[in-house]
């Protein structure tokens, strides 16, 4: 049952009803160091969902400015998920990455290029052979700025895809919604696990250098 593959978003009723504890998280990035967890004073977050979270995560981190990231469930009923009731289909968590970048060494734009670029944003409740709810295409934002900036981005990118002869964005937009962190042996898990799983693959198109404008 908790490895069922559910392809629709479970309603408040079918959802698990999950847990108070809080998942226990490491209390530094196992790449730089960094806090997983803060009050993040003065710097940028970002959330995304774009497949495997895995492969998503060591994107994200490579980028100048970022200063931490990590891993974990949003977008979902289930307070506190586990992996497996997540990989159910019966919480509606998304796998989601969380992104804290210093506005004065990066932005949301560039940001926004690297998620649109990492995946392919119309496959709806999968990414390549991973199938299932929590493999969905997410934009979260903590921001008025952030969401329209997303929002502009998309049509951007909708543009490059019909040019090429792609299909339409599955990508949801929302407000980020309460991130839970993911157990401590998926943050940063192709760090821990050079060889292992990435999952992902974009359409080998990028947004137009002036989709800003």
């Amino acid at each position: 049952m908790l490895f069922r593959k559910k392809p629709q978003m479970p309603t408040a009723e079918e959802a698990l009803p999950g847990r108070s504890e809080v998942m226990p998280v490491a209390p530094a990035h196992f790449v730089n160091g960094h806090p997983l967890k803060g009050d993040f004073k003065g710097l940028e977050l970002a959330y995304f969902g774009l497949g495997c979270f895995w492969g998503a995560e060591r994107m994200f981190w490579q980028e100048p400015g970022v200063v931490t990231s990590a891993v974990g469930y949003t977008a979902g009923l289930t307070p506190n998920p586990s992996y497996e009731e997540v990989c159910s289909g019966l919480t509606g968590h998304n796998e989601a990455v969380m992104v804290v970048f210093d506005p004065s060494r990066a932005s949301y734009a560039r940001m926004l290029e690297v998620f649109w670029a990492g995946h392919d944003p119309t496959q709806g409740m999968q990414q390549g052979n991973d199938v299932g709810t929590q493999y969905r295409s997410g934009i979260y934002t903590t921001s008025d700025l952030q969401l329209r900036a997303a929002e502009a981005s998309r049509d951007a990118f909708q543009r490059e895809l019909d040019a090429g002869g792609h299909g339409s964005i599955t990508t949801e937009i929302e407000p980020a919604a309460p991130f839970y962190y993911a157990e401590d042996y998926h943050q940063q898990y192709l760090a821990k696990n050079p060889n292992g799983y990435c999952g992902l693959g974009g359409t080998g198109l990028k947004l137009p250098a002036d989709w800003m404008v």
